[in-house]
């Protein structure tokens, strides 16, 4: 089934060699408070180590070493809202090549100026993600940017499946592999690296349980459209696209089960992490640690759970650590 689609484990693996050294091989590591708590080994993939603070990196440097010299030279362009932003922009300047990063007004100013910060062009457009789209289809048409889209791309997807190869890599017998989900191209990665591989470990999608695009579509068996809703973790928010040509499939396909979790289990993830673990990660970093406290994960053997990224506002994670934060339409946990 894999050698099937968009994606294949050759794929990955020529994506590893081609990002080698330009990115960070994470380390994992045993969490001996939630092996207790689930019964069996527990270890953390520590992905929000990465040099740009998230997983985005890997797919964005591939993307970019992916495209020939002429393309490189014209410049690459996207729509952001932050991580795979602050990504791709990293990922061209170490090439020579100048990023344009399109984001709405409602991005906050601390991810802008990062992304400014490494040498891109940052356009400010409108109050939405369809609106920076906009001008990110635009710069295409008009000026001849190449567009390097945050998930439904081959390159995109291929580079964070190098994710999946380190976790089997490292720890060859895990059972199951538990993976943030938004628009799936991390999910999609890794369920092709680690099923390309190991068949039998199971891998699940966790996000929140309001404005889940790709569950949505996945129950519906095709791309729909949800409304995006405020959330711990907003990086799992925004929609998959209806003319979705990878990480629907793949997601559909590899994924053995969705897990929806609510702001007060996202919260309690955040706050265990940092208890606990002494791990500073965003919501959409923490709904591997929600879920196992939450006990929506059972099974034998070994778990791995991806913390995908670090990208929080310290100001909100003080709030959660001290049980203040606004929850979306939840009573404080």
């Amino acid at each position: 089934m894999v050698s099937t689609l968009p994606v294949s484990l050759e794929d990955i693996r020529a994506a590893a060699r081609r990002i080698a050294g330009r990115v960070i091989g994470t380390p994992m590591v045993q969490s001996f408070s939630l092996g207790e708590l689930a019964g069996v080994p527990v270890h953390l993939k520590l992905e929000h180590y990465q040099t740009t603070g998230s997983f985005k990196l890997r797919g964005a440097t591939n993307a970019v070493l992916s495209l020939a010299p002429a393309e490189r030279s014209r410049g690459v362009v996207a729509a952001s809202t932050g991580n795979h932003g602050r990504a791709l922009a990293y990922a061209a300047k170490a090439e020579g090549a100048v990023a344009t990063i399109c984001m709405s007004r409602l991005v906050p100013e601390n991810k802008v100026s990062e992304i400014r910060r490494l040498g891109a062009d940052v356009r400010i457009v409108g109050l939405s993600q369809d609106e920076a789209q906009q001008e990110v289809d635009r710069l295409v048409r008009e000026e001849g940017l190449v567009m390097v889209p945050p998930f439904d791309h081959p390159d995109v997807v291929a580079g964070q499946g190098t994710l999946g190869l380190e976790i089997i890599d490292t720890l060859p017998e895990a059972a199951t592999v538990l993976v943030p989900l938004s628009g799936g191209g991390l999910a999609a990665g890794v369920a092709a690296a680690v099923k390309g591989i190991s068949p039998t470990t199971k891998v699940i999608g966790l996000t929140m349980e309001k404005g889940a695009a790709m569950k949505a579509s996945l129950d519906a068996g095709r791309p729909v459209q949800v409304e995006e809703v405020s959330s711990l973790a907003d990086s799992l928010g925004g929609g998959i696209g209806f003319d979705n040509r990878v990480t629907f499939a793949m997601c559909r396909d590899l994924l053995d089960e969705v897990i929806l979790l609510t702001e007060a289990e996202i919260a309690a993830g955040i706050r265990h992490a940092y208890a606990a673990e002494r791990q500073v990660v965003e919501g959409a970093g923490a709904v591997g640690i929600a879920a196992l406290l939450a006990g929506k994960i059972w099974g034998d053997g070994p778990i791995v759970v991806i913390l995908s990224g670090q990208n929080v506002d310290m100001e909100q994670h003080r709030r959660v650590i001290n049980g203040k934060a606004a929850l979306c339409g939840e009573e404080r946990p």
